[in-house]
């Protein structure tokens, strides 16, 4: 499901042919291998509302849920789903919305990174394994390395680059240009390379777990 915000509708010149290419099966199945021996879970999804589905499965009624801003998961469907509000989660991100003072609402956004679940997507993954994001305050990578309990990250694989020098350089050259029109266009003005997290190994058996799509999705 396009959105307003998927890659194509941005208008922006990027390489979309080095950096948003489809794996074939045996690229994805190595990169498959080589991220379960970093201690991340791996769960590959056909389609983007496979992944919707799998990732409904993933998450128990009154738990807490909070996510990280993501063209991908506007693209499952996920945001849609939530904000239907028929799924009997702790919808962090209402209470954040609630809150009308600056301060507080900061300190707000501050604890929904601890959250149970934090759903987000990764801007590239390496065939090696390595996973890596990028934002400019934090806010949505804050919560990758330890705060929230569960990580749940969801990835077309047309984000599979070769290694991890290639995956910042995805960052910078394909991801960079996409975000910074998508921030002008909600925010009136641009976004920076503020933060960049890299997930190189979980020691937390079954907290990280990338839904990785056979798709297609986000930038």
């Amino acid at each position: 499901m396009k959105t307003e915000f998927s890659a194509e509708n941005l208008g922006v010149r990027v390489d979309a042919a080095r950096w948003s290419r489809m794996p074939g099966e045996a690229e994805l199945a190595e990169a498959v291998d080589a991220i379960s021996k970093r201690g991340i879970r791996v769960i590959v999804a056909s389609s983007a509302g496979d992944a919707l589905v799998k990732l409904k499965s993933l998450i128990p009624a009154g738990a807490e849920v909070m996510n990280g801003s993501s063209t991908t998961l506007g693209e499952i469907g996920y945001l849609d789903y939530l904000k239907a509000g028929k799924h009997g989660w702790k919808n962090m991100h209402l209470q954040i919305l609630a809150e009308k003072d600056p301060q507080k609402q900061a300190d707000l956004r501050r604890k929904a990174e601890t959250s149970e679940y934090f759903i987000a997507s990764v801007n590239a993954i390496a065939k090696t394994g390595e996973l890596a994001g990028c934002d400019q305050s934090g806010s949505r990578v804050g919560a990758f390395p330890f705060a929230a309990k569960n990580l749940i990250l969801v990835s077309g694989a047309n984000k599979i680059v070769p290694d991890l020098p290639a995956a910042l350089q995805r960052i910078r050259e394909y991801v960079y240009p996409l975000e910074n029109a998508r921030a002008k266009k909600v925010y009136g003005s641009g976004t920076t390379l503020g933060k960049f997290v890299i997930i190189s190994h979980e020691i937390f058996q079954g907290r990280t777990t990338l839904i990785l799509v056979k798709e297609i999705l986000g930038y």
